[in-house]
């Protein structure tokens, strides 16, 4: 059982989607409001299958979430007085304070006294709690989840690759599948860093670096690469780029212009080259059945696994919501019929845990 205990601060907004997307993972969850709790949120917020109950109930619960917590709590907790959470396996606070607050001696020292007792703590930014997103993926990771331990580097969007001063070569895509695969392996437990191109989103909880052109990616993959379990290369990378750009804008009129283009670096074969056991993930959008080239690209590219997707179809390609692909690996495919990009994200997931461990068992 979970235990979430929701403090009266403007957090508490947040608390009924952060119980519901917990439960949504299979777990059953009770919600107890604090006193005056009730002045930004009640029960009836709280919809079935999670349980608003008066107060925690005499057993231990396996979890405590404290979001959003409040000064009073965080002392509370930090003394051992903090009820329901004693015996717990794992206890996380999501303060909520306003800024002077957040800032007051007394309040980091009870902060300093709960990471050294084993609690987990996820801070926002100016002393507000930080974003739901963050919270569940902390609290769901902190479980143990099948991705506990591994170290997943993720790459999303899609690189430019520049003209000139003004302009460049790209590609349409939005990075929402990358964004979605970093999501859920935090909330399976994995650590995340994500390599983003041209993606102003980042993934809360996740180390974020942002690149642009082909050379950047490369770049910044083979450094994170080093540290790395497995690789999920989502990002659409330009397969040209100018032989010649720019450094100033050019100008209509000013001479007939023809443009070169020569290609851009191969970086997954750059990363089997210099990291052979490292499992990589690639993708391979096309127009049609994108079987044949996913099949293709896992040999050419040496990778184990390729993610498949036609991009030609309405309503699952760049930008959009949701996706359909194939998970092609070494013994076979699995079709992933259309879906929310975050269950696709996690079908890919389950795909590369079921390789890996199939690889170790081989």
């Amino acid at each position: 059982m979970i235990l979430h205990s929701v403090g009266p601060a403007p957090g508490a907004l947040a608390a009924p989607g952060i119980s519901h997307e917990i439960a949504a993972e299979g777990h059953r969850v009770k919600v107890v409001l604090e006193p005056n709790a009730r002045h930004f949120v009640g029960p009836a917020a709280f919809e079935h299958p999670v349980r608003p109950v008066d107060e925690p109930s005499s057993g231990t619960p396996e979890a405590a979430l404290y979001a959003p917590a409040t000064a009073g709590m965080l002392a509370r907790l930090a003394h051992g007085l903090g009820e329901g959470a004693v015996g717990a396996r794992l206890v996380l606070v999501a303060p909520d304070l306003d800024l002077s607050t957040a800032e007051h001696p007394a309040v980091k020292k009870n902060l300093e006294l709960l990471r050294e007792s084993g609690c987990r703590v996820v801070e926002g930014c100016s002393g507000a709690m930080a974003p739901a997103r963050e919270v569940v993926a902390g609290f769901l990771g902190g479980l143990g989840g099948p991705m506990s331990g591994m170290r997943l580097l993720v790459t999303a969007g899609g690189t430019h690759e520049p003209i000139d001063s003004v302009r460049f070569i790209g590609n349409r895509s939005s990075g929402k599948m990358g964004l979605a695969v970093a999501r859920e392996a935090l909330r399976l437990g994995a650590e995340v860093t994500a390599v983003m191109a041209n993606v102003e989103a980042e993934e809360p909880g996740a180390e974020t670096h942002h690149v642009e052109t082909v050379e950047d990616l490369r770049t910044e993959v083979l450094k994170r690469a080093e540290e790395a379990d497995a690789l999920v290369m989502s990002a659409a990378v330009s397969d040209f780029t100018p032989a010649s750009p720019v450094r100033e804008k050019m100008r209509r009129g000013e001479s007939d212009l023809s443009l070169e283009l020569a290609p851009t670096a191969d970086i997954l074969k750059a990363v089997r080259e210099r990291y052979p056991d490292l499992f990589v993930v690639g993708f391979a959008a096309t127009h049609g059945d994108p079987v044949a080239d996913a099949r293709d690209k896992l040999g050419s590219k040496g990778v184990n696994v390729v993610v498949g997707n036609d991009i030609s179809r309405a309503g699952i390609g760049f930008g959009t919501e949701e996706n359909e692909v194939y998970v092609v690996g070494k013994k076979g495919e699995r079709f992933v019929p259309r879906a929310s990009k975050r269950a696709v994200a996690r079908a890919i997931l389950e795909r590369m845990l079921a390789e890996i461990s199939e690889e170790r068992q081989g």
